[in-house]
C-alpha cells in the first residue's frame, strides 16, 4: 500500500457492527486520524418523539447537514483518515426506514431525497467503503456486551429491517469499491489473527492498482 499517499477510509454497519472499534483499530495501526460518530444535539429530536411523521424530515434534514459537513471536512483533511459511519447511512438507511414505516410523508420523503441528492453529488467519495455486516443474533450480542443504556430496548425485528436496507444499498453502490467483512463469528478486537486478516484485505483494496477501480 501507497503510504505517502491520502486515504480516506469510510466504515459503515449497522448498529452494533463494530464500527467504533475497527476505526480505533485502523488508525493506531496506520497512522490515520480517526473521526467518530459526533455525539450531536439534535433540537427536533423532542418534538421527533412526540409526532414522528410530523418532525422527521426536520430531524433528518439536521443530521444530513451535520453529516455533510463532517464529510467535507475528511475530504480537506490533509492527512489520511478513518470515518466510523458515512454521510450515505443516514439517507440509504436511516431516512429510508423511517419512510418505509410510515414516518414520513411521500411529499416531505420526496424533499429530503432531493436535497441528498444535489449536495452529496459535489462530495467526492471515500477511497473505500468498510461494510461490516453482521447477523442480528451477532448485533444483538455486542449490542448487551458494551451496554449503553439508550440501546437497551433495540428490537431485533428493527435490526433486520436495517440490515436489509443496507445489504440493499451495498448491493447498488458504485462510487467506490466496497470491503465486505462478516463480524458473525469474527471478534478483531479480541483475536489478533482476525484484526491481522482484516488489515491484509485493507491493503489489497488501498494498494496503488485499485485506487482508482470504482
Amino acid at each position: 500500500m501507497d503510504t505517502t499517499q491520502k486515504q480516506f477510509i469510510a466504515i459503515a454497519g449497522n448498529i452494533g457492527a463494530g464500527k467504533s472499534t475497527l476505526t480505533g483499530l485502523l488508525a493506531r495501526h496506520f497512522g490515520w486520524e480517526p473521526f467518530y460518530e459526533a455525539d450531536v444535539e439534535n433540537p427536533y429530536l423532542a418534538d421527533f418523539y412526540t409526532d414522528m411523521k410530523l418532525w422527521s424530515f426536520h430531524s433528518q434534514v439536521f443530521y444530513l447537514g451535520k453529516r455533510l459537513e463532517a464529510h467535507r471536512l475528511l475530504v480537506d483533511h490533509p492527512g489520511s483518515v478513518v470515518q466510523d459511519r458515512t454521510v450515505y447511512e443516514d439517507a440509504e438507511i436511516f431516512a429510508q426506514n423511517l419512510y418505509e414505516q410510515g414516518a414520513m410523508s411521500d411529499r416531505d420523503y420526496d424533499a429530503y431525497r432531493r436535497l441528498y441528492r444535489a449536495v452529496s453529488s459535489f462530495l467526492p467519495p471515500p477511497n473505500v467503503i468498510i461494510y461490516l455486516q453482521g447477523s442480528v443474533d451477532t448485533l444483538m450480542t455486542h449490542i448487551h456486551r458494551r451496554g449503553r443504556d439508550y440501546e437497551r430496548n433495540i428490537a431485533p425485528a428493527y435490526l433486520e429491517s436495517l440490515n436489509r436496507l443496507y445489504d440493499r444499498w451495498i448491493d447498488g453502490w458504485t462510487l467506490c469499491p466496497v470491503l465486505r467483512i462478516s463480524m458473525d463469528g469474527r471478534d478483531f478486537a479480541g483475536r489478533a489473527d482476525d484484526f491481522a486478516h482484516i488489515v491484509a484485505e485493507v491493503r489489497a483494496y488501498l494498494s496503488p492498482i485499485n485506487l482508482d477501480t470504482p
